[in-house]
């Protein structure tokens, strides 16, 4: 499985020389198989997925998006797909069922219709397709999805493993474990599904917007702290640990110092655009 980073910030974009190493798009994950040239699983669109494009190299998307939640920075990307919004295209995005009978293409027109955007879903080019997912297991473009729902604040989220014959990848990226109390380090706990989605995994992408000292005041955003993420990490047996997720404020130098305070243990990483993991 190739892993490949197209934008980690989130909650809004952050451009600019500050953010220029890691990089200002906000969530977008392209997956492929070892033997494939091209993505054919999105996980999460922000305005990240613009870098998806430059990797199909004017071929059009033939795939599927996993949505972790409703969020702006995770499905603002989607009018801006280039490889998805074209003739030829087929899009199968999958939304977290909110349990109240919305439609999953109704939730994406909630943010992509007027009079807060110019056309609503249906007026995407190529044949795209909102179906909803709940928790469970499901197949996708030949990789073995889990989705269980994580605690995050304002609507329901979840965290995907995604596995094919070779490894496994767990996807947290928001993720509010001090929900579940404080837990063994004082940052959140290590509960059933964040373990059971991150278990054993080669690699774990985690929601790291926080470090310790911030939860009290920036917790009620939903977010974890990176402590946590290396926490988990650690305790699930995962091979290797993928800060994402930086907050909007956060400067290269920031998430370096952050790096540094963590101790730069063997296996951890600060997600950062065009970063490459072949699992």
């Amino acid at each position: 499985m190739r892993v490949q980073f197209c934008g980690v910030r989130g909650s809004m974009p952050a451009p600019g020389h500050d953010f220029e190493r890691y990089g200002g798009s906000t969530s977008c994950v392209a997956l492929c198989h070892d033997d494939a040239r091209a993505p054919s699983l999105l996980l999460d669109v922000g305005s990240g997925v613009r870098r998806a494009t430059e990797l199909l190299a004017g071929a059009p998307f033939l795939g599927s998006v996993l949505l972790s939640h409703l969020h702006w920075d995770h499905t603002q990307g989607i009018p801006f797909f280039g490889a998805g919004n074209r003739d030829g295209a087929r899009v199968r995005v999958f939304v977290p069922d909110q349990g109240d009978g919305t439609s999953p293409e109704a939730l994406i027109a909630k943010m992509m219709s007027p009079p807060s955007f110019p056309i609503g879903p249906e007026g995407l080019r190529g044949d795209w397709t909102f179906e909803p997912i709940g928790e469970g297991s499901i197949e996708l473009e030949g990789f073995e999805i889990t989705a269980l729902e994580v605690p995050h604040r304002g609507g329901r989220t979840f965290g995907y493993r995604v596995a094919d014959a070779h490894s496994a990848l767990a996807y947290l990226p928001d993720h509010c474990p001090t929900d579940f109390g404080a837990g063994p380090d004082g940052v959140g706990a290590y509960h059933d599904a964040a373990m059971s989605l991150a278990r054993g995994v080669d690699a774990l992408i985690h929601d790291a917007a926080l470090i310790a000292e911030e939860l009290a005041a920036r917790a009620v955003y939903g977010h974890a702290a990176a402590e946590y993420a290396v926490g988990l990490g650690r305790a699930a047996g995962a091979g290797s640990v993928v800060c994402f997720h930086h907050a909007p404020d956060r400067s290269d130098e920031e998430i370096d110092a952050i790096w540094a305070r963590l101790g730069e243990p063997p296996g951890l990483l600060m997600a950062s655009e065009g970063l490459v993991l072949d699992l």
